[in-house]
């Protein structure tokens, strides 16, 4: 499976109707209605903005592998964001779920 491909199986279990493959940093995301950015591809992993005083955030960053996204690699991570491997894809729909009801 490519990249993009897990990003639009995640956007058509959200509703293709609701949210959208564009683009963040040159590399495919998920955006909102209102196009706003809650999801995105880097290095094989799928960052979620979670907020970083919620529970979800605290579970993402509680699996092994699991970091603050940081698409800039110079130690300056977006700390409402969690980037979570591949290892744990199973739990990406779950993630992106509560990304995208996440106040922007």
């Amino acid at each position: 499976m490519t990249d993009r491909e897990s990003l639009d199986r995640l956007r058509d279990d959200l509703g293709a109707d609701r949210v959208s493959v564009s683009a963040m940093f040159g590399k495919p995301a998920l955006k909102d209605e209102n196009g706003k950015t809650f999801a995105c591809l880097l290095g094989g992993e799928v960052a979620f903005r979670l907020g970083r005083d919620r529970a979800a955030h605290s579970a993402a960053l509680e699996l092994s592998g699991a970091h603050l996204f940081d698409p800039s690699g110079k130690e300056r991570p977006m700390k409402d964001w969690v980037s979570v491997p591949p290892a744990h894809a199973s739990r990406w729909p779950e993630f992106a779920a509560l990304a995208l009801d996440v106040p922007r």
